[in-house]
């Protein structure tokens, strides 16, 4: 196909715990970053996403006007953390269909614990209606009962689920944009303060400033520019799978991953580099499973059997992830694609450099409504030539 849609690569800007700057700052940032960085003008850009909570009023076309693009294609995300990954597969089919040639797709927000506290009461009218007139307390307690239900029902344990932050902690040790690098142990993670029990503080995010951007172009566009690229195999995504479920045991990722491996015609074990979306260690494991690494009921135990960290079998969240570098708002939902893409064109600190990733899977989740997150979205990344 002359017009197949790659990928290029990504940008991240620096994360600021307590951001001054505005939403329009680090989504400015982020797509002059991710151009800059690889030599391409805003005016060969003809198509833009962009998903956050905080940009508005701005939207899509007034960040088009702000940034230089002229963009012929656009898109807004609404699915939270599975936004930016979403907003990848539809760039993808706009290059593909010949409605875009250069997309930038962007996702971030100036974000902080007072700022998370207030949107969270306001998120969406299920949440503002039915769930913060009872005190909440926000996502944390929703989680806790989700965890809760995981260890009663398959045996998780505490330890299990700590070995994700641990792990997480010891590749952000490395990571020069991680806001939290100090070095965690089992036992800091196991006797922390409980904020939600059995959700305890490692198991919670930073919220904090910071954009990320993903360049698309069709591969003739990039060869033509001398640019190493990443191939999407393939990517789904769902909104409100599992409507009829209080706490999202499965998502949608049960539903179309077989597809997805076949599509992309590689297995599990052709899997070099996962990249999760960790607001909870809990929903690593949903997603684990619900991807078809282990079954369902067994992500605890596979965590626990599994060597996750840089240099073992399945490399998981190798830049520190959400739980160690911050939550930079709709930006969550990206983090875990640009560490991927930067592993893949070999741009990461050497202490934390998988060797020579061929092939990644990435995951997204988000829009938390009336107890659940409703969008799940997935791709399969291969890399690709020159």
């Amino acid at each position: 196909m002359a017009n197949e849609a790659v990928i290029v690569g990504s940008y991240q800007t620096p994360y600021v715990k307590k951001p001054t700057q505005t939403t329009q700052h680090f989504i400015l940032k982020s797509i002059g970053g991710v151009l800059a960085k690889y030599g391409v003008a805003p005016t060969d850009v003809d198509g833009l996403g962009v998903s956050s909570f905080l940009m508005g009023p701005d939207n899509t076309t007034t960040i088009a006007e702000q940034s230089g693009i002229c963009a012929k294609w656009t898109y807004q995300g609404s699915a939270g953390g599975a936004a930016h990954i979403a907003g990848v597969l539809e760039a993808q089919q706009a290059i593909n269909n010949d409605r875009a040639e250069v997309v930038v797709v962007s996702a971030a927000d100036s974000y902080s614990v007072a700022v998370h506290n207030k949107l969270m009461n306001d998120f969406n009218s299920s949440m503002r209606d039915y769930i913060a007139p009872h005190g909440f307390g926000g996502t944390n307690g929703l989680f806790a009962m989700l965890q809760r239900k995981h260890m009663a029902d398959y045996g998780t344990t505490r330890e299990q689920l700590g070995k994700l932050s641990v792990t997480q902690r010891a590749n952000a040790v490395h990571n020069g944009n991680a806001l939290l690098r100090t070095p965690l142990t089992l036992d800091d993670y196991l006797n922390c303060r409980q904020i939600a029990e059995p959700i305890g503080l490692y198991d919670c995010v930073l919220p904090c400033g910071g954009g990320e951007a993903t360049l698309l172009m069709s591969k003739a566009k990039a060869e033509s520019l001398g640019l190493s690229y990443i191939e999407i195999l393939s990517g789904d995504h769902r909104s409100n799978y599992g409507g009829d479920q209080f706490l999202l045991m499965s998502g949608a990722w049960a539903e179309f991953q077989s597809q997805m491996f076949a599509e992309a015609q590689i297995s599990h074990d052709d899997v070099d580099i996962v990249g999760l979306y960790d607001d909870y260690p809990i929903m690593e494991l949903v997603q684990l499973e619900g991807m078809g690494f282990c079954p369902q009921g067994e992500g605890g135990r596979f965590i626990e059997d599994t060597d996750i960290s840089v240099t073992g079998k399945l490399p998981i969240n190798t830049g520190g992830g959400q739980l160690s570098c911050g939550q930079t708002g709709a930006g969550g939902g990206a983090i875990a694609l640009t560490e991927v893409l930067m592993q893949m064109n070999q741009e990461v600190e050497a202490e934390r450099q998988v060797p020579n990733p061929q092939h990644a899977v990435v995951t997204g989740f988000g829009m938390i409504c009336f107890g659940k997150g409703t969008g799940q979205s997935a791709l399969i990344l291969r890399k690709g030539g020159i």
